[in-house]
């Protein structure tokens, strides 16, 4: 984030683009009480999801829009969190996904983040550097960032578990 806003491209945080996703699927009842997702209702609406990224002029940072509304708090809670890595499995919506962000690097220049943006969104960018995190480390600035947001209630160990969870399931997902 501070690497874009030190050399004026716009942030994108292609697993917000996800969480966005599922939230949607939330908030529109797509999501069935085993927590599998109606894909048939999914495909049909997904014309109607529309996600931005917009300067938010206090914090110097993007915050994340879902179909005009800012949403970035409620894509951080650990509801979107346990659904996330089902929502984002689904191969229609990483292709709708990955199609935006490609649309999003035609208006400017961007840093992008996310597990396959080197490999499946932009395999020919200039530039590519691959950076990781141990579980542990992304946990703790996680639970700082939700505590910042006024979220004192989701625990550490919680969101551990969480991004155990979530790396697992992508890393072994046929998608991307």
């Amino acid at each position: 984030k501070d690497l874009a806003q030190t050399i004026g491209y716009i942030y994108i945080d292609s697993g917000a683009m996800y969480r966005a996703v599922t939230l949607y699927c939330l908030q529109n009842n797509l999501i069935n009480d085993d927590n599998t997702i109606d894909e048939e209702k999914l495909r049909e609406q997904l014309p109607n999801i529309k996600i931005e990224f917009k300067l938010n002029l206090e914090t110097g940072k993007p915050d994340t829009y879902l179909n005009g509304e800012n949403v970035e708090a409620e894509i951080r809670n650990m509801e979107v969190s346990s659904l996330v890595s089902p929502v984002s499995a689904i191969g229609f919506v990483r292709k709708e996904m990955v199609k935006q962000q490609q649309a999003m690097s035609k208006k400017k220049g961007v840093v992008m983040d996310g597990r396959d943006i080197g490999t499946v969104v932009f395999p020919d960018a200039e530039l590519k550097i691959f950076v990781t995190a141990s579980p542990e480390l992304r946990a703790q600035r996680r639970v700082n960032e939700l505590h910042g947001r006024g979220n004192k209630y989701t625990t550490y160990e919680e969101v551990l578990e969480n991004i155990k969870y979530r790396d697992h399931h992508d890393r072994n997902r046929k998608e991307s």
